[in-house]
């Protein structure tokens, strides 16, 4: 099957109430996994690369890894996503290099450091919707700030975040601002915060309604009940991971993730995008630190590799079948970016 747009992926996952895991790459491996992953569930995917994973492999190199692993498995429905693009420029040169969909994340200023207020983000995300829409790619939105309820902080992480104290409400993605956002850009899925953040160290314990607000999910769901929404920053950082790294020699302050259970009811409110990076990091690391632990004569790359690819890819199944994206692939018709373009072209005429 060619490589698809997210807006066909997430319309499907929102008529058969799934969520479709989407999974950060940086390399070879993790590619690989993913999909030998969807493949053996019959699920489609979402594979997404940060500003930072774009440099470090390389625009070219990244999307043909992409693009050629995707062709070992024909009957994956696969989604090449920008994630946290920074500009209408970052997004655009993305589409350019054969990704199929963007993030605009305006609610940080092209510095990725800098708070950017309602207008500006409403402003970049609505001139990236425009220009995307015309070559029939899909965009992400997001309104309200990734941070710690029980902080206050905000966080930072692969280069992109705001690094200090923000408010409760600040750290909140408020109903009515969404559905206005929605209304001003045209964006085909909504990033919201309720609690969650990049990296492992969410919260300092088992997040409860205090640290990660499903009843706030609950109320942006009521104003928009026909919005794809996404959850970022939500790895679950399982114990077990966590483990296998530092009884091989790892060093690891306490983590606690967001709780699969947790995922799962907000994937019943509306969330069909689960975004995981940390999960596949720890699986990865671990593997490989068990290696050097059992051998340490072991210096073959394909060997500690192979193990961290297998690692990932058990994760990738678990996670799979637990959004219920399992057997899904095998239903999506698969629109190429032409006839997504004429749709959009056509729904803009009607409206």
């Amino acid at each position: 099957m060619p490589i698809v747009t997210l807006r066909e992926l997430l319309d499907h996952a929102a008529e058969h109430d799934y969520a479709i895991p989407a999974f950060n790459v940086n390399n070879m491996e993790q590619i690989q996994a993913i999909l030998e992953a969807a493949n053996a569930v019959s699920a489609p995917v979402i594979l997404q690369a940060s500003r930072g994973a774009r440099s470090y492999a390389g625009d070219t190199v990244l999307a043909a890894l992409i693009r050629s692993t995707s062709n070992m498995y024909p009957n994956v429905p696969l989604c090449m996503h920008q994630d946290h693009g920074n500009s209408v420029a970052t997004c655009v040169s993305a589409i350019r290099h054969g990704f199929t969909s963007v993030m605009m994340d305006g609610t940080l200023q092209a510095d990725g450091k800098t708070l950017g207020d309602y207008d500006y983000n409403t402003s970049v995300t609505r001139e990236t919707v425009k220009i995307a829409h015309m070559v029939g790619a899909s965009v992400e939105g997001e309104i309200g700030h990734l941070g710690s309820l029980e902080t206050g902080q905000g966080e930072a992480e692969d280069g992109h975040g705001f690094e200090g104290t923000l408010t409760r409400d600040d750290l909140l993605t408020k109903p009515d601002e969404a559905a206005s956002f929605v209304r001003d850009t045209g964006v085909d899925a909504l990033a919201i915060a309720i609690g969650t953040s990049h990296g492992a160290y969410k919260f300092s314990r088992k997040p409860d309604g205090e640290t990660l607000a499903i009843a706030q999910l609950e109320k942006i769901r009521g104003r928009l009940p026909d919005t794809h929404f996404v959850l970022h920053g939500a790895s679950s950082v399982p114990e077990s991971l966590q483990d296998i790294v530092t009884s091989n020699g790892g060093e690891l302050r306490p983590a606690f993730g967001v709780p699969v259970e947790e995922i799962e009811a907000c994937i019943r409110l509306g969330v069909r995008k689960v975004n995981i990076d940390t999960d596949l990091r720890l699986a990865m690391t671990g593997a490989i630190r068990r290696v050097f632990t059992k051998t340490p004569e072991e210096f073959d790359p394909r060997k500690y590799l192979g193990e961290a690819r297998k690692a990932m890819a058990s994760l990738c199944r678990e996670r799979f079948e637990r959004f219920g994206a399992a057997g899904h692939a095998r239903g999506i018709t698969c629109l190429s970016m032409d006839e997504m373009a004429r749709r959009y072209t056509a729904k803009t005429a009607d409206a």
